[in-house]
């Protein structure tokens, strides 16, 4: 079988190769025509002298026109031609104008003398160093908000003038009276205002709406004089100053050794040092503090999870401060609410406690030396208007 194959294989390959030998050819495709060009050669030396030599002239072998023969030029006459004759135009005798009228002058209008008024003063310009502000104009006046609403505004009374539906001026003396009148009180009407001023349209004011009534300084005891150590000589005096009959029998009972021991006591007692006194209150808060708070907490008051309730709620809220301006969480308290039920008013109160823990996380800007005052503060949470005492 071995030899068989290598038999076979010899005799294709032979085979093959006879067969692209003779027929190789055929599958040749003749070669594509090309042109032949005969080129001289020439040296350097032959192109420089044909270069050399000069262009024949091309002019001289141009035929040149021969030119016209002269002939006699025409004679000219001297005599200037005679002017055309025109024809003149009939003169047509025209009729005379009528005389014009003279006109009458008219008689001059007199012209007032034009008064000349003073010039105006010219404003003097300010100075380099002096800062010219221009007044704020508001484009609309806003109504000053009244408690009431009249047809007529009404302006805002004196203090010390008593309300009434009319007014009415207060009688002056007379010098001499005959009879004595009824005394008149002055009365005015209640401020009023023909529109209602909602607090979108009032315009705020950095001055405080109201002013807080300043706290009382605690009373300290006075301390009361000591007793004589022998009290015997001090309860006759006591005894006979004191007319009521009801004091006998105390005055009866102090004589008893019991009750000279108790007035030992009492002695003691009342002149022992009086008690620590509180720590003093400081200055009450500024309106430009307070307003400050009331920013500050309300940036982190999220109403907008709130029910239509609860935002129609108001809750008071009290808290304790700590001395660097941060609420102790446990005293958060809600110690009233208006409007809503219990559920919407707890509501309530739990958005406005995480605002005030929220933003009093890094502590709230308090000056230090009125921690007295703001350490126990109430928060009025309205969703109209927002208050702080």
């Amino acid at each position: 079988m071995r030899l068989d194959t290598g038999q076979i294989i010899s005799g294709v390959a032979h085979t093959g190769l006879i067969v692209v030998a003779i027929f190789g050819g055929a599958f040749q495709s003749e070669p594509l025509p090309f042109e032949i060009t005969e080129v001289t050669a020439i040296s350097e030396e032959e192109y420089a002298a044909m270069v050399a030599e000069p262009s024949p002239d091309a002019v001289a072998n141009v035929d040149t026109p021969e030119p016209p023969e002269e002939g006699q030029a025409p004679e000219l006459s001297s005599e200037a031609d005679a002017a055309p004759e025109q024809d003149q135009p009939e003169v047509t005798e025209t009729a005379e104008p009528d005389p014009v009228p003279e006109a009458v002058e008219p008689e001059p209008i007199p012209v007032p003398e034009a008064e000349i008024a003073d010039a105006p003063q010219e404003p003097t310009p300010p100075q380099e160093d002096t800062a010219v502000l221009a007044p704020e104009q508001s484009e609309r006046p806003q109504p000053r908000p009244a408690p009431r609403v009249a047809p007529e505004a009404v302006e805002q009374p004196e203090p010390d003038v008593e309300i009434a539906d009319v007014d009415q001026q207060a009688p002056e003396p007379a010098e001499q009276a005959e009879e004595p009148e009824p005394e008149q009180e002055e009365t005015a009407r209640q401020e009023a205002t023909t529109e209602i001023v909602t607090e979108a349209e009032e315009v705020a004011s950095a001055a405080p709406t109201r002013s807080v009534r300043p706290r009382t300084r605690p009373e300290q005891p006075t301390p009361a004089a000591q007793p004589d150590p022998d009290p015997e000589p001090r309860d006759e005096p006591a005894q006979q100053a004191d007319p009521e009959p009801a004091a006998e029998p105390e005055t009866q009972e102090a004589t008893s050794p019991d009750s000279s021991a108790v007035n030992d006591a009492l002695a003691e007692a009342l002149g022992s040092d009086p008690e620590p006194q509180g720590t003093p209150q400081g200055p009450p808060l500024t309106a430009g503090e307070k307003d400050g708070l009331r920013v500050a907490v309300q940036q982190c008051w999220n109403v907008g999870s709130l029910s239509s309730e609860a935002l129609a709620t108001t809750v008071t809220v009290a808290v304790s401060m700590s001395e660097d301006g941060r609420p102790i969480t446990n005293s958060i308290r809600m110690i009233g609410s208006e409007g809503g039920s219990n559920s919407s008013a707890q509501q309530a109160f739990e958005a406005a406690r995480r605002a005030i823990i929220r933003c009093g996380a890094s502590g709230y800007d308090l000056p230090v030396e009125k921690f007295a005052t703001w350490r126990d503060i109430e928060m009025t949470f309205n969703p109209e208007n927002m208050r702080i005492r």
